[in-house]
């Protein structure tokens, strides 16, 4: 009878474990879209004014938090977007990128880590300037196509603006190109001599890219942005 017991519960304990698995799995990708989806960041000049003085000073502490080795960057698992998510004061924020059209509105970190792309576009290069030159960012292709860079995908089209600001200037883009290209072309990161963005990410397999780039149509005061623009980029990112 004793053996029928502990038989019984070995069983109930088995299939608990395996029933929470099955859950965990159906449940990972919306719970983890959840979270990248709630990050809405105010960003401020006195925000990016931050970011920049952390920078200047050179201070390891802050100086970790930002990397370039693009070998690095893994896919944006559960785990990541968790720990990103609880540790968002690890991103240094620099500005934001703003595609009406395809709904993107996303803040701008520096560099390429694990946890700054876990929730914002990142920057590419570490001397690279809005409105000077090429402007390359990179940001997750998601499934999703409300998440991160999921618009970029199956939004952008040719002819749509982009916006980037470091909330005291507006440097207006159009869409001129959108081409898939091999993952190794680190050569569409370089600078430039025409002042361009360049959004690249992952193509549906994963192992090609996604290549978006705008030229410069335009740059003005933040100030002297339209009504509506200048709301939609003084409200927090990612609404």
């Amino acid at each position: 009878m004793k053996k029928i017991k502990i038989k019984s519960k070995f069983f109930t304990l088995i299939f608990s474990l395996l029933t929470l698995t099955a859950l965990g799995l159906i449940f990972n990708r919306p719970i983890k879209n959840q979270l990248i989806d709630s990050y809405h960041p105010k960003i401020t000049r006195q925000t990016v004014a931050a970011t920049k003085r952390r920078m200047a000073e050179k201070n390891p502490q802050h100086q970790q938090n930002v990397s370039y080795d693009f070998k690095k960057v893994r896919s944006l698992d559960f785990e990541t977007a968790f720990r990103s998510r609880f540790n968002t004061q690890r991103i240094e924020l620099i500005g934001q990128l703003l595609i009406p059209e395809s709904g993107i509105h996303l803040p701008i970190g520096l560099g390429v880590s694990n946890q700054t792309l876990a929730l914002a576009a990142g920057t590419m290069r570490p001397d690279q300037q809005m409105g000077d030159g090429n402007y390359p960012l990179a940001g997750h292709h998601m499934v999703n196509r409300n998440v991160l860079f999921g618009p970029l995908y199956f939004k952008t089209r040719v002819g749509q603006p982009i916006y980037l600001t470091d909330m005291k200037r507006v440097y207006q883009y159009r869409v001129y190109q959108r081409v898939f290209i091999a993952a190794n072309r680190i050569d569409v990161i370089k600078q430039t001599r025409r002042s361009i963005v360049t959004l690249i990410t992952c193509d549906a397999t994963g192992k090609g890219r996604l290549m978006v780039r705008g030229r410069l149509i335009r740059s003005l005061a933040l100030s002297q942005a339209s009504p509506k623009l200048k709301r939609a980029l003084l409200r927090p990112a990612n609404t």
